[in-house]
């Protein structure tokens, strides 16, 4: 079955990106993002579809990067609007002070799953002389914190990249589409697969980034949301447009790294073509108290509140 939504978009360039502390309304103003600047209330528009994505509607919610960090990851769970499928960029434990309660959270959450760095790394999977001392040592305390049955279930997550049931359209990586540890920071990193892929939709994580990129036949660019304020919870609106290829990175629940502490997560309507961005504020303290009293490096406790 087909659902047909038609959309309105600015301009056919790629790229319709809305604000709001809600959801974004439809008079709302595009902000300015990766050089482009759309007006709703002045700039004229038309119908677009995409063809290549259009599938009955369905709600999926995208989280990655949580990285052990139950207190961010509840939060993300009461800010999200409903959904219908939960998926699951990578990097569930690591860093973070509740491994156990963050992978046994995700398995009851959803089915759909990519495995990370630190999912290989503390499950034995993946060398540590790549790893920073503080990775490294946290990746050590988490392997050893681990129940045998998170552990062997962490061990047997599959490598990205995984596609969407109904959905062949949508593919899950960690890092890249080309390689599942390869970081996709700059345009430069993801002109690549963007030129290669047959898949017209990616979501990514790994860089604890939120935001993206795009290549159609007329721009190639990134973007990134733009919020209100740096304490409430907020969401910002992408629209898909039509022949166009995006790589989306929901940001880091659990660790971002973009100058907001708040937990990053994304929802992707499938029917209205719409990635709505979005940012929870969450009980930071008890999570820094968490990883202070594992003994973790206190490091990994004050960078949260940094967002880096």
């Amino acid at each position: 079955m087909t659902c047909l939504r038609w959309s309105k978009s600015p301009r056919d360039t790629g790229l319709d990106v809305r604000s709001s502390t809600h959801e974004a309304p439809e008079d709302d103003r595009f902000v300015r993002n990766a050089g482009l600047l759309w007006d709703s209330r002045s700039a004229r528009t038309r119908r677009v579809y995409n063809r290549q994505l259009a599938r009955c509607c369905v709600r999926i919610l995208l989280l990655s990067d949580i990285h052990a960090n139950l207190e961010a990851l509840e939060a993300c769970l009461a800010a999200a609007p409903s959904f219908d499928l939960a998926v699951n960029l990578g990097d569930i434990v690591g860093y973070g002070a509740s491994p156990n309660e963050v992978t046994s959270r995700c398995r009851d959450l959803g089915k759909v799953f990519v495995r990370g760095n630190h999912d290989k790394a503390a499950t034995g999977l993946l060398d540590l002389d790549d790893f920073n001392p503080m990775a490294a040592a946290a990746a050590i305390w988490t392997r050893d914190e681990l129940t045998s049955e998170n552990l062997e279930w962490l061990r047997a997550l599959p490598q990205g990249p995984v596609s969407v049931e109904g959905f062949p359209e949508v593919q899950l990586v960690h890092g890249s589409p080309i390689d599942e540890d390869g970081y996709v920071v700059s345009l430069g990193d993801a002109l690549a697969p963007l030129i290669t892929l047959t898949v017209p939709l990616t979501f990514f994580g790994h860089t604890h980034l939120q935001g993206g990129f795009f290549a159609s036949a007329s721009a190639a660019d990134g973007f990134r949301p733009e919020y209100r304020s740096i304490g409430q919870a907020e969401s910002v609106a992408l629209q898909l447009k039509s022949d166009t290829r995006y790589l989306i990175n929901p940001g880091s629940v659990g660790q971002p790294r973009d100058g907001d502490w708040r937990a990053a997560f994304a929802l992707f309507d499938t029917e209205a073509q719409t990635v709505h961005f979005h940012r929870a504020p969450y009980n930071l303290k008890d999570a820094q108290d968490r990883i202070n009293a594992a003994n973790l490096p206190s490091r990994l406790a004050t960078r949260l509140a940094a967002g880096r």
